[in-house]
C-alpha cells in the first residue's frame, strides 16, 4: 500500500509541477512535458515490482509505435486554437481524432508484446 501511495504522490507532484511552471515559462514546462516521465515512472515501478526485462522492453517497445499517433494531437490541438474553434471544442476534437488515430494503430501494427 505504500508503494501504491508513493506512486500517486509522485505522479500527481510532476503534474502539478508541470503546471505551476507553465503559468511563468511555457517553454520549461513543455519540454518537462515532453519528457518521457510517465514511462520512466512506469518503467521504475515494474522495475522495483519485479517485472521481468523482458516485459519492460516490451512495453518500451508499444510506447514507442503509440507515441506516433499522440503527436496528431499536438498538431492539431494548437491548429484549432489559432482558428477560433474554442478550448473545449479543440479539445474535444483533437482527442476524438487521436483517438481514432490510436485505433488504427492497434489495428494495423504487428503484435508489439502486448496481451
Amino acid at each position: 500500500m505504500l508503494l501504491y501511495a508513493t506512486k500517486v504522490l509522485i505522479s500527481a507532484l510532476i503534474i502539478v509541477a508541470i503546471t505551476e511552471i507553465a503559468k511563468r515559462n511555457t517553454g520549461m514546462a513543455a519540454l518537462l512535458a515532453s519528457l518521457p516521465l510517465t514511462s520512466l515512472l512506469a518503467f521504475i515501478w515494474l522495475h522495483v515490482e519485479g517485472a521481468t526485462e523482458m516485459r519492460i522492453a516490451e512495453l518500451s517497445q508499444s510506447i514507442f509505435w503509440y507515441v506516433l499517433p499522440s503527436l496528431l494531437f499536438f498538431l492539431l490541438l494548437p491548429i484549432m486554437l489559432k482558428q477560433g474553434l474554442g478550448f473545449w471544442p479543440s479539445l474535444g476534437l483533437a482527442i476524438a481524432i487521436t483517438v481514432a488515430c490510436y485505433t488504427a494503430f492497434a489495428f494495423l501494427l504487428p503484435d508489439t508484446g502486448t496481451p
